[in-house]
């Protein structure tokens, strides 16, 4: 391992009632499929050679000095609203923690696809291979549209056929694992207080602001300030992934992690143009998780780990505490709007509150494709970037005029003047991720094997990503972690 490699295990400080311990499924292939060498160069794992990295990431053959064991996560949760206390780590586990050496923060190597646990629940504990493309794919895209996200850092083809009802079958596999900061849920909390276990709910609240939210630690009521840290970084996730125009998909308490960050991937879309009520998951009859629905279903999951936490402190003020979500919310979205076009917003907050929902509701009212006026626009509307486009007919319209006028009126961050040194500006459309393009993208993998379209795609996902980074328009940027416990009341 390089000096960087800083294991830090420390999960199992919180006792064997939080976890069990499993074995990995032993696979018959380990074809390696996508390996995140950039993080991996970050957390000390980049010299691996790729047969080693099979052996951690497909073999499970512990890392140096940190779990001997993989252990897989008890919680409960709200899935569509409905309690399910039979829930946990039914096929993934946790098989190592680290600390970043960038930022000192705790880091969760955890899998999906890894083998049958005693949460499966009659399943088989596999992840398709189409299932671990597109979880890449989505991360890849949010994190260089500026979203704090969990990681993609490997996936590896296990060479088993699966069979699904939902894809032709037998399809093959694959077992992922992802990087984040934590894999403690909302859904954590909601099975100790439902159990009563008081004591270990303590527990684990003193762990997660040692670990996660040190600063909720220096409130005057430090429960009520770890549940501050987790509505305000769940708020301004939220306005990620509207600026982003992303749909997660399955926003149940169990998929929600405390630290703010996207997790657990599964029928996510991207919108192909501004449409509030835009599902991801087929299964969502009722829409509760459409795109503009997102932040009314985040503060209800809120609202369970408010509850949930009330025994240890008081429900008058934790309530208090997750109304500040829509406050931290509207103003995340104003700030990322503006800052993913390369603009200062207008002063006056009201006034570039109101500019940034003219932009969406001309979006909405145009049905432009989602992605483009973030690249037609940026740097403030320039008429020469205007006239290249398929959409400046419509920029001409009722709809964009007073927008885009009022666009050319604002200040451009100095990044922007730079603009045309990269790249990504200069190409003919922005990088998308519909769903049109997830599918031409595995149908050359599954009926070719052909994976050349697939790097191609991450490499313009990167070359965005370098792009925004050029105009400070990152998550790192756009959160300040000293800022981000406000503890409103």
């Amino acid at each position: 391992m390089a000096p960087d490699y800083l294991p830090a295990p420390c999960h199992q400080e919180l006792g064997a009632a939080f976890h069990d311990v499993v074995e990995p499924a032993p696979f018959p292939e380990h074809r390696l499929r996508f390996r995140n060498q950039p993080w991996a160069q970050r957390i000390g794992l980049g010299p691996l050679t790729d047969d080693e990295w099979c052996r951690h990431f497909a073999g499970f053959d512990p890392l140096p000095d940190n779990l001997r064991q993989p252990l897989a996560l008890r919680y409960h949760g709200h899935q569509f609203r409905t309690y399910n206390p039979e829930l946990g780590d039914g096929r993934g586990f946790l098989f190592a923690q680290l600390q970043d050496p960038v930022d000192g923060r705790l880091l969760d190597l955890g899998t999906k696809g890894s083998g049958r646990t005693p949460w499966s629940r009659g399943a088989d504990g596999r992840l398709t291979l189409k299932g671990g493309v597109r979880e890449v794919l989505a991360k890849e895209m949010l994190e260089a549209l500026g979203c704090y996200t969990s990681k993609s850092l490997s996936l590896i083809e296990t060479g088993e056929p699966l069979m699904r009802h939902d894809e032709p079958s037998p399809t093959r596999s694959s077992v992922l694992v992802r990087l984040s900061h934590s894999h403690i849920r909302i859904g954590t909390f909601q099975r100790l207080e439902l159990l009563g276990e008081h004591d270990a709910l303590r527990r684990l609240v003193d762990y997660s602001i040692e670990h996660y939210w040190p600063e909720a630690g220096r409130d005057e009521d430090p429960v009520a300030g770890l549940l501050s840290c987790v509505v305000r970084a769940t708020a301004e996730m939220t306005a990620e992934w509207w600026v982003a125009g992303f749909v997660h998909g399955v926003l149940n308490t169990d998929n929600v992690v405390i630290t703010g960050e996207s997790f657990d991937y599964g029928p996510w879309r991207f919108l192909p143009h501004m449409d509030p009520g835009f599902t991801a998951a087929y299964f969502d009859h009722m829409g509760l998780y459409a795109f503009a629905r997102q932040p009314g279903a985040m503060i209800w999951n809120l609202e369970q780990l408010a509850r949930s936490l009330a025994p240890l402190s008081s429900a008058v003020t934790l309530q208090r505490r997750v109304s500040a979500f829509e406050d931290v919310f509207d103003r995340a979205v104003v700030v990322r709007t503006f800052a993913r076009l390369g603009l200062h917003p207008p002063e006056g907050s009201e006034e570039a509150r109101s500019l940034a929902g003219r932009f969406f509701d001309a979006m909405h009212r145009t049905q432009v494709p989602f992605q483009r006026p973030f690249f037609d626009l940026v740097g403030g509307a320039r008429e020469v970037r205007m006239a290249a486009s398929p959409e400046r007919s419509v920029y001409r319209g009722e709809a964009w005029r007073p927008v885009i006028e009022a666009l050319q009126g604002c200040e451009p961050l100095p990044a922007a003047d730079t603009l045309a040194a990269h790249p990504y500006w200069q190409r003919d459309a922005p990088c998308g991720m519909v769903i049109r393009e997830v599918e031409a993208l595995w149908d050359a993998i599954a009926q070719r094997d052909d994976w050349s379209l697939f790097h191609r795609t991450i490499d313009g996902i990167r070359s965005m990503a370098e792009a925004y980074r050029s105009l400070g328009f990152t998550p790192d940027a756009m959160r300040n972690r000293e800022e981000r416990c406000g503890n409103e009341r």
